[in-house]
């Protein structure tokens, strides 16, 4: 598996003793619309706000990592108070970039120049391992895809919302839109990255974007997703029910399904039943979160193998296709069979 792209970008910003945000160095080169979301994300242009150790998100699938430091006085940068390093790339992994951009932020402290990090960079990109006695060592390797898949709790969701969960998981099924909002950063990143867990089958975090604004940029790129899980700090994002089929107010906890979106996502006994396995699960002290996620996935294959009866090969011979009217003479409850015709639907199993 090839862990860094040659779309991966190195950036730096800085932030003066005049308050002034400089975007000091880029590799390679990047957009405007990229520099000005990235400048955005970073949180030096903000005033009197927190400043935030590390922030991830997506835009127009390239995912974008940035660290933000204080620099102290015993530091080379003698007019700089705050620095961010930014990584750009194609795949989905905080915690591996997160630990790379220490190591380059440390190299900045301590030599005040791009270089270093560029050759840091470099042995990266090239060789997938950086090495340095006094600023730290790093190996690609050491951080594999799944364990980020796995890096955060379903059992703290489900601690939080208990039986509710099965909205969310019934929604990551359908593929609607779910929009997370908290006004701290580090509870939407936490909680939104563990959504598609939910789905382990699909393995699919590219529905994952983090850390939104609302700006017309970075909505029309969202909107332009079929489904997705976004994150939000503004409570503005509230009033915006054009953006979601179900809304999570993290600070408040409660779930709020849009209105255009409850035929579809009308509950009934089977939902219960998935409910009532998750909630179990979850609240076994005996189980890790990877157990929790492996009893939600064999649930969920239970679904599709109670779905599949139901299917035919299509007229062109290229996929199975929905047979609405045997799924209609089996005669599930009402709930079961709106939730199975919208579940073909997600996964573009209706005839055309």
């Amino acid at each position: 598996m090839k862990i860094w792209s040659r779309e991966m970008r190195e950036i730096s910003e800085e932030k003066d003793t005049n308050g002034e945000v400089l975007w000091v160095w880029c590799y390679p080169s990047t957009t405007a619309t990229l520099r000005n979301l990235l400048l955005r994300k970073c949180c030096l242009t903000e005033e009197n706000k927190l400043l935030h150790p590390f922030v991830f998100g997506q835009y127009r699938r390239t995912w974008f990592y940035i660290t933000t430091v204080e620099v102290p006085d015993s530091s080379i940068l003698k007019k700089v108070t705050h620095f961010s390093i930014v990584l750009t790339a194609k795949d989905f992994n905080p915690e591996k970039y997160a630990a790379f951009t220490r190591i380059l932020c440390r190299m900045y402290l301590k030599h005040g120049s791009p270089v270093k990090m560029m050759e840091s960079y470099i042995a990266v990109l090239t060789k997938g391992i950086c090495q340095s006695e006094e600023n730290g060592s790093f190996l690609s390797k050491d951080f594999d895809a799944r364990k980020a898949y796995l890096a955060g709790s379903i059992k703290d969701i489900v601690s939080q919302f208990g039986m509710e969960t099965v909205i969310l998981h019934t929604a990551l099924m359908l593929k609607k839109r779910i929009v997370v909002y908290h006004p701290k950063i580090e509870a939407v990143q936490e909680f939104t990255r563990t959504l598609p867990a939910l789905v382990w089958h699909r393995q699919d975090w590219t529905i994952l974007h983090s850390y939104v604004h609302l700006d017309a940029d970075e909505l029309e790129a969202l909107q332009m997703c079929p489904g997705y899980v976004a994150g939000f700090v503004d409570s503005e994002v509230s009033n915006r029910s054009d953006l979601y089929d179900v809304f999570v107010n993290l600070a408040d906890g409660e779930i709020t399904i849009a209105p255009l979106a409850k035929e579809a996502m009308t509950m009934g006994k089977l939902h219960k039943e998935i409910g009532q396995l998750i909630v179990q699960s979850a609240e076994d002290p005996e189980k890790s979160d990877s157990q929790v996620i492996q009893d939600i996935s064999l649930k969920t294959k239970e679904i599709f193998t109670n779905l599949a009866p139901f299917s035919e090969v299509s007229d062109d011979g290229e996929k199975r296709v929905l047979n609405y009217e045997a799924l209609k003479q089996r005669r599930f409850p009402p709930a079961t069979e709106n939730f199975l015709y919208h579940l073909a639907a997600a996964e573009q199993m209706l005839k055309i």
